[in-house]
């Protein structure tokens, strides 16, 4: 069950967040201030999101964000009754992930609430697919954006280890040259030039000079290129 934090001095709204939220499958906790709400946020480290109100009592929202964020991730969606988009902006540079303006629906806040844990946990999901890839004697490391082959450093350019690292993920992918252009490059394409074919020779080539008893990369012809099993 997903723990979300509402920080907010207004006891009443305070009560009908945590009260909503939990009809809708969330544990709650409530902060009636912002140094109860650095505490809290301190000592839960499985908090899911919290919501700060930015007229809290002995430490402003905007000052509770910035402590926070000084040790923790946690999304964050910051109320105020403060319109302007300045304050949206500064907000929105110090680490919060939405704003939502007083007054506002539940149902609206339940909406957001869910987009950010969707954003949330598809950037941690994306964080945990970066693990090192690995096929025969080659491995890439997504994070440090290093790659070995039997254990000597393989110096790539960034095209060439974003083309390696494309085929690793999906092994038994066979990718034509529009596949790789449109991924690695990020444009379309629109002709058959050379350039795929020069950057998948060099990987070939560098490939060969560490590791000259093996071959990685199959050429189909007219269809494109897949790793060699």
């Amino acid at each position: 069950m997903k723990k979300i934090l509402t920080a907010e001095d207004d006891k009443e709204i305070n009560r009908l967040i945590c009260e909503y939220l939990s009809s809708q499958g969330y544990e709650t906790l409530s902060a009636p201030n912002g140094l109860d709400a650095v505490r809290i946020a301190r000592e839960q480290s499985d908090l899911s999101l919290i919501i700060l109100d930015l007229m809290l009592p002995f430490r402003s929202g905007d000052m509770v964000l910035q402590k926070i964020r000084e040790f923790s991730d946690i999304p964050a969606i910051v109320v105020s009754a403060k319109s302007e988009t300045h304050s949206k902006i500064e907000l929105l540079r110090m680490g919060a992930d939405d704003y939502i303006t007083k007054p506002f629906d539940l149902d609206e806040l339940l909406v957001r609430v869910e987009a950010v844990l969707r954003r949330y946990e598809g950037n941690a999901a994306k964080t945990e697919e970066k693990k090192v890839l690995s096929h025969k004697n080659l491995t890439l490391d997504p994070i440090s954006g290093t790659a070995e082959v039997c254990g000597n450093a393989l110096t790539l350019t960034g095209k060439e280890f974003a083309i390696l690292e494309l085929m690793l993920k999906q092994p038994a992918k066979l990718w034509s040259k529009a596949n790789l252009f449109e991924s690695v490059w990020g444009e379309d394409y629109l002709s058959d030039d050379n350039t795929v074919k020069v950057h998948m020779s060099n990987i070939r080539q560098k490939l060969k000079n560490l590791d000259p008893d093996n071959d990685y990369i199959e050429t189909v012809w007219g269809m494109g290129y897949r790793l060699l099993t």
